[in-house]
């Protein structure tokens, strides 16, 4: 999925701003912090691809922000998420009234965030009918899934087949445990045999092939292996 996004997020707490925006960008987002809803309304706003608006802020709430901008044609379209420490059904139901693409209740896991704005993005693109870049990356590793490379710092690394969908596979839903099981299920053909142990040896030439992105895909004793960004 194309990363090239530009993302805004509006809370008044200025301490979870900074930590979305560090986590986002590191993700590959361009992201721009606002305190206050009237802070946000003095921006560019239909420049940015989608909104993390805090429901409770001094002033205009997130509710009232996200009504007006629905009311404009210039950001009518801009998905929403909120992010909000009100988590009654009503409250709920009243984002979602408003045009919500999604809602998360404080307090949340920075990996939560960030895979809900990959899946509220990927179904935006889709349903506007824009094409999806085919390459995934994280910092400088990337993977062109058409020509079916990896490269590091825009040197091309050799991948066997296995390799490369491994790494797609945990690249793709970063922070998701995958089991060995599943990994077996989703890689290997339905009609080979495949031992637990040859999807650890997998893993180790993976690791080594990566370099500093080795520490990246994590092991979860009694589980599986998952990405780590």
């Amino acid at each position: 999925m194309d990363n090239n996004y530009r993302i805004l997020v509006v809370d008044d707490e200025q301490d979870l701003c900074e930590i979305l925006k560090f986590n986002l960008e590191t993700d590959g987002y361009t992201v721009e912090t606002a305190s206050s809803a009237e802070e946000a309304l003095e921006m560019n706003i239909e420049s940015f691809n989608l909104l993390l608006l805090d429901v409770m802020m001094g002033g205009m709430s997130g509710f009232a922000l996200a009504k007006k901008l629905k009311a404009e044609p210039a950001t009518k379209d801009i998905p929403i998420i909120f992010l909000t420490a009100r988590d009654t059904e009503n409250d709920t139901v009243t984002g979602f009234n408003l045009g919500a693409d999604d809602y998360i209740s404080k307090p949340f896991s920075i990996r939560e965030v960030l895979v809900r704005v990959r899946a509220v993005l990927r179904r935006t693109a889709e349903h506007n009918g824009v094409p999806q870049s085919n390459v995934i990356s994280y910092q400088g590793l990337e993977l062109n899934l058409d020509k079916k490379t990896v490269s590091i710092d825009g040197e091309d690394i050799p991948f066997t087949k296995t390799e490369f969908e491994i790494l797609h596979l945990l690249l793709d839903e970063k922070g998701r445990v995958f089991s060995r099981q599943e990994l077996i299920d989703r890689i290997w053909p339905k009609d080979v045999l495949v031992l637990d142990r040859t999807v650890d040896v997998n893993i180790t030439r993976l690791r080594k092939k990566i370099g500093r992105f080795s520490k990246c895909i994590v092991t979860r004793l009694g589980f599986g292996y998952y990405f780590d960004a």
